[in-house]
């Protein structure tokens, strides 16, 4: 049994040892983001053959619900399987939207539902077209179709292959019907039902980021006016982005849905057709109405925006270029680590947070916190339970597919 004058000297000089072990010492550290970040950027369309070798994280599918629902109870989900799976399989991730009406299509209501005693759908059309309007009146359709958004979010809402999810009502679900029979609670759903559909969102959606149109701040939706809304969790997108009305008929919108809403949630959309320069002129310097892009991504805090036609205008560095200019960029500020422990400080250099979880990995053991939400100028200091002589950082995310990788800044001597 030891004396107490051996513990006397033993204490001391363990408790030394360990802090000796523990010392923490500055790793250098050289890297540079030189990618199109994960879940950032120019989005093309899965079908665009440019998107196997374009500089761009994600692709885009409108997906219609009789799709996957022919008759009721029956989900076949083969078709949005074999997207994901495409879109996975050339290293990228999916931003996908549902919709009911789209124009020159029929309605895209399950043909359970259409043949349903009382159900109205009409044909009617739309910017000169045929185009299906669903009948909102029936029961049938309303209770469908939040439940629908149950199956979905219980196979969906973690999955890496899966970035963001648009939904909406109205042509090409933009909460719209600018060019058609106009009805609320016919071919529109009421009010009252637009607010259970939002809040159904966002109780099944836990991890996947959800978004509607900036079109949602208009007369024929209740997000505007309703501050219960207003402070659920959803993104927006604007798929008339650049277009020369955009500050006095778009941004409006943005403002009314709430401009620090990129803070929760992801802000994108699409470039305008209104104009063919709109398309053309997209990534120019000075973009086509006398804004660069770059600068707009900055004011608008854009995670993505859909640019289609955008490799038949620009080689692939200017299409790198601009998609770089959106959402997040990490930069390590400090390093340091003893035998046991790390301590890593990452700035978002970006002009968004990133919308998934994230962790700061030496040698592979995670921070047990995340860089989600980190906005844009703010740094956050992470503890990670390793270190060592060579200590190796990385950024880890489950919402990544194979090939993709999270990159940093870093220029610590």
């Amino acid at each position: 049994m030891p004396t107490p004058i051996l513990i006397a000297v033993l204490v001391p000089l363990m408790t030394g040892l360990a802090a000796v072990a523990d010392d923490m010492r500055p790793v250098p550290l050289k890297a540079k983001v030189t990618h199109v970040q994960p879940m950032t950027g120019i989005v093309l369309w899965s079908t665009n053959e440019a998107a196997a070798s374009s500089p761009i994280q994600l692709e885009f599918r409108y997906f219609g619900y009789d799709e996957v629902v022919r008759e009721e109870g029956m989900y076949d989900w083969s078709a949005v399987e074999r997207f994901l799976d495409d879109v996975a399989g050339r290293g990228h991730q999916a931003v996908l939207r549902w919709h009911d009406t789209y124009v020159g299509k029929p309605s895209s209501v399950p043909p359970y539902i259409r043949a349903l005693e009382g159900y109205r759908g009409q044909t009617a059309k739309s910017e000169g077209k045929p185009t299906g309007f669903p009948d909102w009146s029936h029961p049938e359709l309303r209770r469908f179709t939040l439940e629908f958004f149950d199956r979905f979010a219980a196979r969906y809402d973690r999955d890496p292959r899966l970035a963001f999810l648009e939904v909406g009502f109205g042509l090409w679900s933009e909460y719209h019907l600018y060019d058609g029979p106009m009805e609320m609670g016919r071919t529109f759903p009421s009010l009252e039902y637009q607010r259970d559909f939002a809040n159904h969102l966002s109780k099944r959606l836990a991890q996947t980021p959800w978004m509607v149109s900036v079109d949602a701040a208009g007369e024929w939706s209740p997000f505007a006016k309703d501050k219960a809304l207003l402070a659920l969790p959803f993104g927006v997108f604007d798929d008339s982005f650049n277009c020369v009305q955009h500050a006095r008929e778009n941004e409006p919108n943005w403002d009314a849905l709430g401009r620090d809403r990129w803070k929760i949630a992801p802000a994108g959309g699409e470039f305008s057709f209104y104009e063919r320069k709109d398309q053309r002129d997209a990534l120019a310097p000075a973009g086509p109405h006398g804004e660069s892009f770059e600068h707009e991504a900055a004011r608008f805090h854009l995670t993505f925006i859909l640019g289609d036609a955008q490799p038949r205008f620009q080689k692939p560095d200017r299409i790198r270029e601009a998609s770089m200019a959106c959402g997040y960029r990490f930069r390590v500020a400090r390093f340091e680590a003893s035998p046991t422990r790390s301590e890593v400080t990452v700035e978002n250099k970006g002009v968004a947070p990133i919308y998934h979880d994230a962790f700061p990995a030496v040698n592979g053991v995670r921070s047990n916190d995340s860089l989600k939400g980190l906005l844009p100028g703010q740094s956050r200091t992470f503890a990670i339970a390793s270190g060592g002589e060579s200590p190796k950082l990385t950024i880890e995310s489950d919402r990544l597919v194979r090939g993709q990788r999270i990159e940093f800044d870093a220029d610590l001597p």
